[in-house]
């Protein structure tokens, strides 16, 4: 807020008295003009002059005329003051700062110490509640351990109330497991070899058989001979007839029973003293011939 006070002058209530007199040469002329004429003032002589009063300048109608401005200048009283305005502010902020500026520079490094105590209170607060954490997180992990070992110290003890059980069925489980290990080569040689009875010729029967497969323990020796497949047992037949017997034949019945991988003809001899032939052939058998009973049902 602030309030301007004006000082009168002089010179303005002199102007202010004489309202809309004109200054200067041009005022006097036209006071001249305008004022009349004494009668008995002596007139002025005819005739030619060397010295020729000139006229009075006509003012000139345009107000900014720069003569008749210069003519006003030239004739116008000297004023006793000078019209002015001044300006006085009441209770506005002081235009002067006479702090010196160590002061300022102080002030702005409190404030920079100020902000760095503030982010070092700032960070510690980050650390200790982080450190609150992490031990909060240790106790509780603490705490389920110990509860975990718990629980498992009490079913180790409620086992050991089940040990003879599970004992048992360990034996149960090895006995299951020997039992396919020792049946795993088993083959039905009494159906195999009722079909090879049922596959003689007529008036040949069975001397002898001897058989040898493949034990559990033990691989089977192959065959060198590129002919024969691979095999898992071996039956050797021995046949007697009382005429020639029709081995070729007979062999063609025995490679239609199934399992049988091929069958190779041996001799024929005649026995002198009783007048009987007796014919020899050799079974091989493949690994489809293996019962597997005791293999899982899900395998």
């Amino acid at each position: 807020m602030s309030l301007i006070a004006r000082r009168p002058n002089d010179a303005d209530d002199t102007a202010e008295g004489a309202a809309g007199a004109p200054r200067g040469k041009a005022g006097k002329a036209a006071k001249a003009a305008k004022a009349p004429r004494d009668p008995k003032a002596p007139k002025a002589p005819r005739g030619r002059t060397k010295d020729k009063p000139s006229k009075p300048s006509k003012p000139s109608k345009s107000p900014t005329s720069p003569k008749v401005t210069e003519a006003r200048k030239a004739d116008a009283p000297p004023r006793t003051g000078v019209s002015r305005q001044e300006g006085l502010a009441v209770g506005g902020e002081p235009r002067v700062d006479l702090l010196p500026p160590e002061v300022r520079t102080e002030r702005r490094n409190a404030r920079t110490r100020r902000g760095f105590g503030w982010a070092v209170l700032i960070v510690l607060l980050v650390v200790l509640a982080a450190a609150g954490g992490a031990f909060s997180l240790n106790v509780l992990s603490q705490a389920k351990l110990l509860a975990a070992r718990s629980e498992t110290a009490s079913l180790l003890a409620q086992e050991q109330r089940y040990a003879p059980a599970r004992e048992a069925q360990k034996q149960v489980a090895l006995a299951q497991a020997a039992q396919q290990a020792g049946a795993s080569t088993e083959i039905d040689w009494k159906a195999f070899l009722d079909q090879v009875g049922h596959a003689q010729p007529a008036g040949l029967g069975l001397a002898s058989v001897a058989v040898d497969s493949v034990s559990p323990i033990a691989l089977y020796q192959q065959s060198t001979d590129p002919l024969q497949g691979p095999r898992i047992g071996t039956v050797t037949v021995v046949g007697t007839s009382a005429a020639l017997p029709n081995v070729p034949a007979w062999v063609a019945e025995l490679q239609k029973i199934p399992g049988v991988v091929d069958v190779v003809p041996g001799t024929v001899t005649l026995d002198e003293v009783s007048h009987v032939y007796k014919a020899t052939v050799t079974i091989h058998v493949s690994d489809t011939l293996y019962t597997k009973r005791f293999e899982p049902k899900d395998k």
